[in-house]
């Protein structure tokens, strides 16, 4: 097999990335036009697009992606652009119902006019308050009332006089008294008394009771009908007042009909609204200071009259889109409010309050999605009345069956809408895998896009991104240099030379803060010093742990060498993430081995430190060494690797390539150069695979061996793949250039090896044997003496046992 060729240190020109200004064609931003947020979207938008155009049920949108994205910012902005040129939807209103009082009706309107009909309403009813109480203070009135009064005084006195006439013409005297009438004798037309009375002659005393039993059956005959005739005149008397009131109600409602003819449901409901406020004139009669007077009286009410505009369109305007920052169960649905009166809790139709679904009826509405499921019976209300088609208005207490007291149940109201969820894309999953009626229900999802290619074209979209954040944040404009650090930066926020992120929510911070040090220095324009200011002052605002764990290594209380030589110890590199800051820390991984038959330890998993991913590496490379060394017979060793220093968890498989480098050195008994540091992941065949965090990583271990005085030997081994991915501080390229520092692209484990160890690392020629003095000639010559050893000693061992058992099977001798 031939030599693999070793790899050179990378030039600077690898290391970084730029992108140039001269590019493009503009001098600040404010001269590029109608900027827009949607770039490297089209998948995204696209997805809206088809969930908006297609009608059909169920085919509501899921919005995915990771915060910052612009999932929100453009989703808003396609459907503001789409609900502007759709039909306006109609008004809502709630009335009385005077059938049944605790059960409002829902009207629908024209859109625009639901105002309209509450305000002319409220006058209608101001109007009635005036015109009945003139039409009863009138003298036409007044004129009939007292006619069908006196005709019940003129009918009860007649009735009185002609019973006083039948006991005169008996010589009896019909008296009144304070408690009613009574019948006294008369002798010579003038009345007998009592004791003369009793003179009389039994049977003239006889015949006058008589007379007076006879009397009084007739007159107390003739006082059972006056509670009669009293009805009959209250029957009168409310005949006369309707007909007033209706005569007073009649032409200012009719104007109100002929205004809203086209409406049958309003027709309706005037009618019932006449009936009732006939019915009920004397509630208009009552004064102010009839009430004021009279503590026992308690004031009409007249809110049954009124109307609730639930949702109006005053202002036209298209369709709605109704974002929902908070959706529970009320703001949802809506909810019924209650106000204390006479110590008591009453509510009435001018306290139904509106939920988003009423608002989005016609139009869209857009929620957060975890913000949605984490409200109590938000997500099936939503869901519920996405399959009715309706919004019934209940509150929790109802749904849950606890209700305990009588209240209002209004009218559901039959809606229409599309619901936008805006969400991450671990709650859209767990949905479509746990909840079946989330897949009937939202059939369409929008897959926002983190990062978009680097290229030329994509230079200037961005720049009309960042046009876009500048002018709805009011910021100064950008000059192409400023534009070009921008996209700089974005690439090494992701960490890819080649792709650009287009999180909004960076990028806008970035471009707020660069404006302040504009401002500061009374530039006109952000320029490229201030965004390089930004972005520093951000770092220093961050790297606190950062600074202090160089300086442990720095002062040696963490044990990193930057120089000399060592066997079966080698620099290892991780990345911490605190917040959105990370940063780059070397580790020190140690491996010793020695014969016997354990196998490769990983100490870090029998102290459960390491995680799953770690593990995992441990057995790969395993699996490496038991493949390429000694294929003729077992592997016979027993190898311990740690990371020294390590008190957390341990995870992640970036340090497979680093360990199996700690461990054939061990091995092959050849010194690692401590003078470079090692990133990278390892497969069963020895190929090194890429890892994240490669920016930082190189950077930390720069730090510490740039704190110690660079001596040109220093440098980091990363995967070959790698190297696209670089996107390096200024300083770090500054010292590859002058050759102060290196950075190794590796592919395989051979190629890190030699490197590492300035030993060939060897192949495997034709009659099976690796090359001569090298690596892997010195690792198998060893595992092959451990093979040895293990063999010396287990035929020692047994050796041992036979002799012990030929002993115990001999006869023992007695004298």
């Amino acid at each position: 097999m031939t030599r693999q060729k070793m790899p050179s240190s990378l030039p600077e020109q690898q290391l970084y990335n730029p992108c140039d200004p001269a590019q493009f064609q503009f001098n600040s931003t404010d001269e590029l036009e109608n900027p827009s947020p949607q770039i490297g979207q089209r998948r995204a938008i696209d997805a809206i697009t088809f969930a908006l155009d297609i009608k059909r049920e169920g085919y509501n949108l899921y919005v995915l992606g990771n915060p910052g994205s612009g999932r929100h910012e453009i989703a808003m902005q396609v459907l503001q652009e789409r609900a502007a040129a759709e039909k306006t939807p109609s008004d809502w209103c709630y009335v009385h119902n005077f059938t049944q009082p605790n059960k409002p009706i829902a009207l629908c309107l024209p859109n625009g006019s639901g105002k309209q009909f509450s305000d002319d309403m409220a006058r209608l009813l101001e109007d009635l308050q005036s015109s009945i109480r003139a039409a009863f203070e009138s003298d036409e009135y007044q004129a009939r009332r007292k006619i069908i009064e006196q005709g019940l005084i003129q009918r009860r006195d007649n009735a009185i006089a002609e019973h006083r006439e039948q006991a005169l013409a008996n010589s009896v005297m019909l008296v009144p008294t304070p408690t009613g009438f009574s019948f006294a004798p008369l002798k010579d037309d003038e009345v007998i008394k009592p004791e003369e009375f009793r003179k009389l002659p039994e049977k003239e005393r006889h015949e006058y009771e008589n007379i007076v039993v006879d009397l009084q059956n007739k007159l107390q005959d003739t006082l059972e009908q006056f509670p009669i005739w009293e009805k009959e005149m209250r029957a009168q008397m409310k005949q006369l007042n309707n007909e007033v009131t209706l005569a007073a109600v009649n032409l200012l409602i009719n104007e109100l009909r002929v205004s809203y003819k086209e409406q049958q449901a309003i027709q309706y409901y005037l009618d019932d609204f006449q009936k009732d406020v006939v019915e009920n004139a004397n509630d208009f009669l009552l004064s102010g200071e009839e009430l004021s007077g009279n503590p026992f009286i308690a004031p009409p009410t007249f809110t049954r009259y009124s109307v609730n505009p639930l949702v109006t369109h005053e202002n036209g305007g298209g369709a709605p889109v109704i974002y929902l920052d908070h959706p529970t169960h009320s703001s949802l649905i809506g909810r019924i409010e209650y106000q204390s009166q006479y110590g008591a809790l009453t509510t009435d139709i001018s306290l139904i309050r509106p939920g988003a679904l009423h608002e989005a009826h016609g139009g869209y509405l857009v929620v957060d999605a975890t913000k949605l499921l984490t409200q109590p019976m938000a997500w099936d209300t939503l869901k519920r009345s996405l399959k009715s088609k309706v919004v019934r208005i209940e509150g929790l207490d109802q749904v849950y069956g606890f209700a305990s007291t009588a209240t209002l149940e209004p009218q559901p109201i039959p809606v229409d809408f599309k619901v936008v969820i805006i969400g991450d894309r671990r709650l859209y999953y767990l949905l479509s895998e746990y909840d079946p009626e989330f897949r009937e229900l939202f059939k369409v999802m929008a897959d926002f896009e983190d990062e978009m290619d680097r290229n030329t074209n994509s230079h200037q979209q961005f720049a009309h991104l960042i046009a876009s954040l500048a002018n709805r944040e009011e910021l100064l404009p950008l000059e192409p240099g400023a534009v070009a650090r921008v996209i700089e930066h974005s690439s090494r926020l992701i960490g890819d030379s080649k792709k650009v992120s287009i999180s909004h929510d960076k990028i806008r911070d970035l471009l707020v803060e660069a404006e302040f040090f504009a401002q500061r220095d009374q530039h006109k324009l952000i320029g490229r010093d201030d965004v390089n200011n930004a972005i520093r002052a951000k770092i220093t605002r961050h790297d606190r742990i950062r600074e202090r764990v160089q300086e442990q290594i720095i002062r040696e209380t963490v044990f990193i060498d930057c120089e000399g030589e060592h066997i079966g110890q080698i620099n290892a590199l991780a990345v911490l993430s605190l917040g959105d800051f990370a940063f780059g820390r070397p580790s020190r991984i140690t491996a010793r081995v020695r014969a016997g038959s354990a196998g490769v330890v990983d100490i870090e998993r029998k102290v459960d430190l390491g995680g799953p991913s770690h593990s995992k590496g441990v057995m790969i490379l395993a699996s490496y060494l038991g493949a390429h060394y000694c294929p003729d017979q077992p592997l016979t060793m027993s190898a311990n690797i740690a990371f020294e220093q390590s008190y957390g968890g341990v995870d992640g498989d970036s340090a497979s390539s680093t360990e199996l480098y700690a461990l054939i050195s061990a091995l092959a008994q050849l010194p690692i150069k401590q003078s470079l540091a090692v990133t990278g992941s390892v497969n069963q065949f020895g190929q090194v695979q890429p890892i994240g965090g490669v920016n930082e990583k190189i950077e930390g271990f720069f730090d510490i061996c740039s704190a110690r005085g660079l001596t040109g030997d220093q440098g980091v081994l990363i995967p070959a793949s790698n190297v696209q991915h670089l996107m390096l501080r200024r300083d770090v390229i500054d010292a590859c250039g002058k050759q102060q520092f290196h950075i190794y692209p590796i592919e395989t484990i051979d190629q890190g090896l030699s490197i590492l160890t300035g030993v060939d690392a060897g192949q495997r020629n034709k009659n099976g044997t690796f090359t001569r003095n090298s690596v892997h000639q010195r690792a198998e010559a060893r595992l092959r003496q451990f093979t040895k050893h293990m063999k010396q000693h287990l035929e020692k061992e047994e050796g041992k046992k036979g002799e012990a058992t030929k002993l115990s099977s001999e006869p023992n001798n007695h004298d």
